[in-house]
């Protein structure tokens, strides 16, 4: 995509310290882009809880915002003589170009313009060009990188969609550039490398990735020579972030409630079994249930799997028989096959039933236990939940490890799984 360094290039030993300080600060910025990200979110959430109107007014005030920023910073640089070698047209009117015209005399353009009224796609090719160290002002990437910072955390959030992924490689881009500059005289690399790095130093420090950063990088910018200096930078600013925060998406699943497992298990885990954790009341369902029982427990209930317990007469003790999923239970209640007696009716419970009945259903179609209307009568007939459960769950014993149970829940990627306790004969 910006094949800007297919030709060789070189780098020394000398290089490294300014690069390690790429990836030092580069980490300490991307920790602070996801803490204040974080926050931002948080605020949209309550925000956009409210109704619709907040949503589409906060998302046109930042829409405004935004605009009369960009089409009034140009006006903060000064203009620039065109370069007596350019390749291309200088300056660039009417298209895409490095060097917009922007209110500047003829001969002339604006540096800051040819970043800001171009799209994100020429912005990075601009900035990661070589044999360019003079196009571009120091004040002019210092505006650049403080906009694009500040404007890439208010607009993520918003209904309009904007994503994060790109907003970064330019701010990460136009901070390395800013380096460079200031690093200009102790390096031999140019400013297009230093924004390479940059970029890939944002990168590593707000999204924590490495290998895959790494292979995104190469392949944006088509050299394999540059393998060492973005292992280093990513690994760098990783470390330094790390320190501080954990990764932007990880914040971001935290700020929105979903339930997400670390890969790895806490240290504690292992010291803990899996009885110490459970909590009660268990919310259970008998073999032959009462119609009843399973409508109080449906409603007074947010679980999706309920065990499935025979009990003497219909065993010799009680004994786990299986789980059954609450679609269908539902999906029995709304059928109305119900027993006057708590008997087995076995397989021939099927011929009331299609597959496609208990097929798992699309999002916003599920059946809510709500929309059902029992009489009293059939509330107290009972249902022979036997034919319609899961047999052979998972189970694990309740002095297993809370860290081995952990591991076996994430690794399967189970939704249910079942403590039962360690009987001794």
């Amino acid at each position: 995509m910006f094949d800007v360094y297919s030709a060789n290039i070189s780098y020394h030993m000398a290089d490294v310290p300014p690069v390690l300080l790429l990836g030092v600060v580069g980490g300490i910025l991307g920790s602070l882009y996801n803490f204040l990200l974080d926050k931002v979110l948080r605020v949209y959430a309550i925000i956009n809880k409210k109704s619709v109107t907040y949503k589409i007014f906060i998302a046109c005030t930042i829409s405004i915002f935004t605009s009369c920023l960009l089409f009034g910073l140009p006006w903060l640089a000064s203009c620039q003589p065109c370069p007596l070698d350019s390749t291309e047209d200088c300056p660039t009117i009417g298209r895409s170009g490095n060097y917009k015209k922007f209110q500047c005399p003829p001969g002339h353009y604006n540096d800051l313009a040819s970043l800001i009224f171009n799209t994100n796609d020429d912005a990075i090719r601009n900035l990661f060009s070589k044999n360019t160290d003079a196009e571009f002002q120091h004040s002019t990437m210092l505006i650049f990188f403080v906009t694009c910072f500040i404007l890439s955390i208010i607009s993520y959030g918003v209904v309009a969609p904007a994503g994060l992924f790109v907003p970064v490689i330019v701010t990460g881009a136009s901070y390395g550039r800013f380096v460079g500059m200031l690093f200009s005289s102790h390096t031999n690399l140019n400013h297009g490398l230093f924004a390479v790095l940059g970029a890939a130093s944002f990168l590593g420090g707000s999204m924590r990735m490495t290998v895959s950063l790494c292979v995104i990088i190469l392949e944006l910018t088509n050299n394999l020579l540059l393998l060492p200096m973005i292992m280093i930078v990513l690994l760098v600013s990783k470390t330094v972030a790390d320190a501080f925060n954990g990764n932007i998406y990880d914040l971001i699943m935290k700020a929105k409630g979903f339930p997400y497992l670390e890969v790895h298990v806490e240290p504690y885990m292992r010291q803990l079994t899996v009885a110490d954790v459970v909590t009660g009341p268990l919310q259970v369902c008998h073999g032959n249930e009462k119609v009843g029982n399973i409508v109080h427990i449906l409603k007074t209930t947010n679980h999706q799997g309920f065990p499935v317990i025979d009990e003497p007469p219909h065993s010799e003790s009680p004994v786990l028989y299986g789980l059954i999923l609450r679609a269908h239970l539902i999906t029995l209640l709304k059928k109305r096959v119900f027993l006057r007696t708590p008997v087995r009716i076995g397989s021939d419970a099927f011929r009331h039933f299609s597959a496609d009945e208990f097929a798992k259903k699309g999002l916003g179609n599920v059946d809510k236990i709500e929309d059902i209307k029992l009489t009293e009568e059939e509330m107290e007939m009972f249902l022979d939940l036997h034919p319609f459960t899961n047999a052979s769950p998972y189970t694990v014993v309740e002095t297993m490890s809370l860290a081995k149970a952990s591991t076996l829940f994430r690794e399967v990627g189970l939704r249910h799984l079942l403590v039962i306790p360690k009987r001794t004969t």
